[in-house]
């Protein structure tokens, strides 16, 4: 179109007439053709006029025929006759983030999913589009962690375990979640943690168990590579260093509160000592505190024990940070499994002893077999109880398994455990020695281990139930 109207206006210049004197050649224009925006001249000159006035007539055409000639471009043509047809366009721009049509015959977007389509229009072509089903566990996952229930905390609390049970998390090939470390710190109700105080935990330096956890950390799943690329040694000792601390402090806490208990019931000891400062009991403490943080007495918790890298390693490897690592795990060995921690390990040492109680009522020819041939519990599932089967390859596996663990109890552990025995069980029982084959588990398949776990919960009695729920505390 802008070309046509471009080749009007090159065309609409006058013609060019070549008008002989006696002395000279004069260009004028055309009488029939005047140049636009231009008034004709008021009358033909006369024959047997002055010359003088045919040389004014001729030259006040020939600036009008100067002026056409050299007028507008014809970009400034274009724009005109633009302005001409669309005069709203020019004077009203159009917003910034909301781009306006430039012709009315260009063809509008192309109609989205969300768009209405209208009642006076036809039917709209069908469209291969996939929709969401309706309730979709995912997106119930995120909506419940972007804002809060919409009934009853214990309620969503359920909706929750069994969107887990059911449908378990989503994840890729490497086992990462988005939504894990958060999902994880709802199920073991961990607090916020600011990462200040976090902060404020490694800058006190080394802790009086700091010694046994270099021992310790670089054999931390140092056969895993998705961990070796993920997680560095430095980041386990500071959160194993970080660890020790706080149960350190606790420990005195617990110190100082009965030292304080037996001088109120005694009359001993002034009122002002009891109100001393934190920081003052914390160094008195350390003073007195063990070198690597494990030989406490049975009843009472150390602040490190063999075991606990293996444990902090899915932590590390699941949380964004190490603060959220951090205040997970801390809540997880604090609440769930306080028994694990202890000096003595007296809670593994019970779980260890039902892993065997718990096989033999769930297969008894099994559990006869294994024991007649000198293979007991504390052999084979001793590392799994302590590091609660994350000792076990492979490591997303661990993190399915653990989604599993924490949202219906870390107890049920035990049960797992004799799944992977009853997984095992045409192997153990063909083998004249089953225990070279329980040196090492085979590779963890979580579901089939979740499933058969669930369906041994329902064979034991009450009593047993209960010793399972009530061992590591």
């Amino acid at each position: 179109m802008h070309k046509s109207k471009s080749r009007e206006a090159i065309t609409s210049s006058p013609h060019k007439v070549m008008h002989k004197s006696p002395s000279k050649e004069i260009i004028t224009s055309s009488p029939h053709k005047n140049p636009t925006n231009f008034p004709p001249s008021t009358a033909p000159a006369a024959e047997g006029s002055p010359r003088r006035l045919r040389k004014l007539q001729s030259a006040h055409q020939l600036s009008s025929n100067y002026n056409a000639l050299n007028g507008p471009s014809l970009i400034s043509q274009q724009r005109q006759q633009q302005q001409q047809r669309a005069p709203n366009t020019s004077q009203n721009p159009p917003i910034p983030p909301i781009p306006a049509l430039h012709s009315p015959q260009k063809q509008s977007r192309p109609r989205s999913n969300s768009d209405v389509p209208s009642p006076r229009s036809g039917p709209s072509p069908r469209r291969n589009v996939i929709s969401k089903k309706k309730g979709d566990p995912k997106d119930e996952l995120k909506g419940l962690l972007r804002r809060s229930p919409k009934g009853e905390v214990p309620t969503a609390l359920d909706d929750l375990r069994h969107l887990i049970l059911v449908d378990a998390l989503e994840a890729d090939n490497d086992g990462m979640s988005d939504l894990r470390i958060y999902i994880w710190s709802i199920l073991l109700d961990a607090p916020p943690f600011a990462t200040d105080s976090y902060l404020e935990l490694i800058r006190r330096g080394p802790s009086p168990a700091y010694a046994k956890i270099r021992n310790d950390t670089h054999r931390t799943l140092m056969t895993n590579p998705l961990f070796k690329r993920r997680v560095r040694e430095n980041s386990i000792i500071r959160l194993l260093n970080a660890i020790a601390w706080t149960l350190h402090d606790a420990k005195v806490d617990r110190t100082a509160d009965s030292t304080r208990l037996t001088n109120a019931s005694s009359d001993l000891g002034s009122p002002e000592l009891q109100h001393a400062a934190p920081v003052v009991k914390h160094a008195q403490g350390a003073s007195t505190a063990t070198t690597d943080g494990s030989e406490a007495g049975g009843s009472e918790p150390g602040i490190y024990v063999q075991g606990m890298n293996v444990l902090s390693a899915p932590f590390l490897y699941a949380a964004r940070t190490e603060p959220q690592a951090f205040i997970a795990f801390h809540r997880f060995i604090t609440r769930e499994c306080p028994g694990y921690i202890r000096g003595a390990m007296d809670g593994v040492h019970k779980g260890v002893a039902l892993v065997e109680k718990c096989l033999a009522i769930t297969d008894a020819k099994l559990s006869t077999y294994l024991l007649s041939k000198g293979v007991k519990a504390q052999i084979y599932a001793f590392a799994s109880v302590l590091t609660l089967s994350a000792c076990t390859p492979p490591l997303p596996e661990v993190l399915l398994l653990w989604d599993f663990l924490f949202a219906y109890g870390s107890h049920l552990n035990i049960l797992c455990i004799c799944s992977q025995l009853v997984m095992m069980r045409e192997d153990l029982i063909n083998d004249s020695s089953p225990g070279k084959l329980l040196r090492s588990f085979p590779p963890l398949q979580a579901k089939q281990v979740i499933g058969l776990a669930v369906s041994m919960a329902q064979k034991l009695p009450p009593d047993l139930y209960e010793e399972l729920v009530q061992h590591a505390q």
